[in-house]
């Protein structure tokens, strides 16, 4: 048995190894609770829920969504046999389908930047099927048996709805064995024990760490770790967690309860300052350049991105930097003014396209008078005369006159923002492009 000091160590370091599958299978018990397909991001599982219009403040299921895309959301359990999936052609629309594993690892992306515009037709299955793919239809592996298709198509705006609407009513799944004949999809079921409005970061909160592992150990037993990751389940075992076994507390020795009931808080605190933490910090903004998406072995990145963006996309696709404070190194408030100015030659540089996406305290968006979660390059912008655009943030409007480029803030409290660079260019990927400082300009 490992000392108490070590014991405390390997409980912390299971607890932040083991978040972004929790967080993972409480936001599917979320999304799929439903008898059936909904137009938000619920719908049973093996069916797509596809967003009908942008999330607005009474969004939960996810931190940090964006308001630049519908998405096109499917919880996969191919356990059994793969799923086919026929993506249409996308007629020059941008649109990404990046598949992460339980683990949140991304192990495939199709879409515009990878597999281009033209309609495909792919299996998805488990990491133990074998067996035959009919002609014309390609394979993919999934290395945990259930997992999270969050697909994204480039939305200009409600007037663009019905548009996206008919690319997304033409993506068509089912399993290998129906593939091809009219079935159609099975109803879903309910569990009224999975029903909760609360986000699954902040049921894993109320959560005690006993309970934690409990259900990580449920889990695991259908989601497989990666190679990389055997050096921590040995290390798990040393103090009686045993992934894919009920853990019981009575049998284990009182250094190892102790240190189990007490990795909550450290853990967490881990994975928040990961978040904060992460990446290259200029002029305000945190940018992660590293691998999101795909983690090796770096456990507190991957539960950094669990907990403040689930579902993130690699950064080939998007670029996320995090507005944390302003120029003058304070942390943002909902009681003062704020601009942010982009010479010509600084507006964000995409081959898809950027926005300005506000968050309140809770990581959500938060209600505001004219109903305006981000803002981008695809709405009616009003540019300076020498082409630079100047970005308006703060709770009441800036006047008429500036409403065009105003960012509702939240009504009180503290608030973070993220730009969203989709399929940025290299200049933004190795570092060269910067984001700009936000300014106070005074209170409101």
């Amino acid at each position: 048995m490992p000392s108490a000091d070590e014991a405390r160590e390997i409980a912390t370091d299971a607890y932040v190894y083991a978040y972004p599958l929790v967080i993972m299978e409480l936001t599917r018990r979320k999304s799929t609770n439903v008898p059936q397909a909904t137009t938000t991001m619920a719908a049973p599982v093996n069916q797509f829920a596809h967003l009908a219009a942008f999330p607005d403040a009474k969004f939960t299921d996810v931190v940090r969504p964006n308001a630049d895309t519908l998405y096109s959301s499917m919880w996969f359990d191919v356990t059994k046999e793969p799923l086919v999936i026929s993506l249409p052609a996308s007629d020059g629309r941008y649109y990404l389908l990046p598949i992460l594993d339980m683990w949140t690892e991304v192990f495939t992306s199709p879409g515009s930047r990878t597999t281009g515009n033209s309609a495909q037709t792919f299996a998805l299955a488990g990491p133990d099927w074998s067996g035959t793919i009919p002609e014309g239809i390609d394979f993919v592996r999934s290395p945990t048996g259930m997992g999270w298709i969050v697909g994204r198509t480039n939305t200009a705006g409600p007037a663009d709805y019905e548009a996206v609407h008919r690319f997304q009513r033409a993506i068509r799944t089912a399993p290998l064995s129906t593939w091809g004949k009219e079935a159609p999809p099975p109803p879903g079921s309910v569990n009224p024990a999975w029903k909760s409005d609360k986000p699954p970061i902040e049921q894993v909160e109320e959560m005690d760490a006993p309970a934690f592992f409990a259900l990580f150990s449920e889990i695991v037993k259908a989601n497989p770790p990666h190679d990389v990751d055997y050096p921590i389940f040995d290390r798990m075992q040393r103090i009686g967690i045993v992934p894919g076994e009920p853990i019981d507390p009575a049998r284990l020795a009182p250094e190892a309860q102790h240190a189990i009931s007490d990795a909550k808080a450290p853990a967490l605190q881990r994975i928040a300052a990961s978040f904060h933490g992460s990446g290259q910090f200029v002029n305000g903004w945190r940018t992660n350049y590293t691998a999101v998406g795909t983690y090796g072995a770096d456990y507190t990145h991957r539960a950094g991105v669990a907990y403040a963006g689930l579902g993130a996309n690699t950064i080939e696709d998007a670029l996320y930097p995090t507005a944390l404070v302003d120029a003058d190194g304070k942390p943002f408030d909902s009681r003062r003014r704020y601009v942010i100015h982009f010479d010509k030659a600084e507006l964000p540089p995409v081959r898809g396209f950027w926005s300005l996406t506000m968050y309140n305290e809770r990581q959500l968006f938060a209600e505001n008078p004219i109903n305006r979660y981000a803002i981008g390059d695809r709405d009616k912008l009003t540019y300076n005369p020498d082409g630079s655009l100047d970005l308006y943030v703060q709770r009441d409007s800036p006047g008429k006159d500036k409403e065009a480029n105003w960012l509702p803030a939240p009504a009180s409290g503290p608030f973070t923002m993220n730009l969203r660079l989709y399929w940025p260019k290299s200049q933004a990927l190795d570092g060269t492009w910067k984001a700009p400082v936000v300014k106070a300009v005074g209170a409101m």
